[in-house]
């Protein structure tokens, strides 16, 4: 369902991403981890069509996301680590624009909206401003946004920044959820319980390069390291290692 094909991308001088393949089958969900500047944003918003990549190609449910964008984004929802909302409208109001962006029924989008509303504990703010809410209640927006059309792939960066204990619940939820009835969800974050508790498979990048692939266990085989996600993150990653 995602296809990455020699992915790469530079901005001048500096190779943000170098060469990266990488397939995400149907129903997997992926975790892509990696310090800061590895490259993991400038992946997804190429995989979101927000980016043009060097060379290389992007794929989404077969489709290329440069040369067919539309059909391609038809097919999933980009949360990114910054949604951008309109900030003038309601939690209602938007909910709505994204419905109609995506051609839904309009009483599928009002029962999917209702659910997922009362789901993520919306319904005090559905008719505030959003630029009154607060960023935890933002991000819940963003993600309730992403989840209405019901995408065959679902792209997050950073899904659980601002959002409390609670809400972090409901989303890892979710997102199990709607995996284990066929979506692929891949989510980058720097938050290695996330990755352990979740994910079927997990992709570090560290130098634009993607340097380790596999489940938990697979990968502490590889690091040589039998202790938690977090140990095994941090040999990956060692300055000292070096990235080939």
């Amino acid at each position: 369902m995602i296809e990455l094909i020699h992915l790469v991308k530079k901005f001048g001088e500096l190779m943000a991403v170098n060469d990266l393949s990488l397939n995400v089958a149907g129903g997997e969900l992926f975790v892509l981890l990696g310090p800061n500047a590895a490259g993991k944003t400038t992946t997804l918003k190429i995989l979101a069509g927000l980016m043009r990549p060097t060379s290389g190609a992007a794929r989404i449910s077969g489709i290329d996301i440069q040369t067919d964008p539309l059909a391609a984004r038809r097919r999933m929802a980009f949360v990114p680590d910054f949604p951008f909302l309109y900030d003038k409208l309601s939690p209602n109001e938007f909910f709505r624009f994204t419905s109609q962006l995506f051609r839904m029924e309009e009483g599928t989008a009002a029962i999917r909206c209702r659910q997922l509303a009362e789901r993520f504990n919306l319904e005090p703010y559905l008719h505030k401003t959003i630029e009154t809410l607060s960023h935890g209640t933002r991000q819940r927006i963003a993600i309730v946004s992403a989840l209405l059309h019901d995408p065959e792939v679902l792209i997050l960066d950073e899904p659980m920044v601002g959002l409390d204990p609670q809400h972090v619940r409901v989303v890892k939820d979710i997102l199990k959820e709607r995996a284990l009835a066929g979506m692929t969800v891949m989510i980058s974050t720097h938050q290695l319980s996330v990755a352990e508790e979740m994910a079927d498979r997990i992709g570090i990048m560290h130098q634009g390069r993607l340097i380790a692939l596999g489940t938990a266990e697979q990968l502490r085989a590889e690091s040589g390291n039998a202790g938690k996600l977090e140990q095994v993150f941090l040999a990956l990653t060692s300055p000292e290692r070096p990235v080939e």
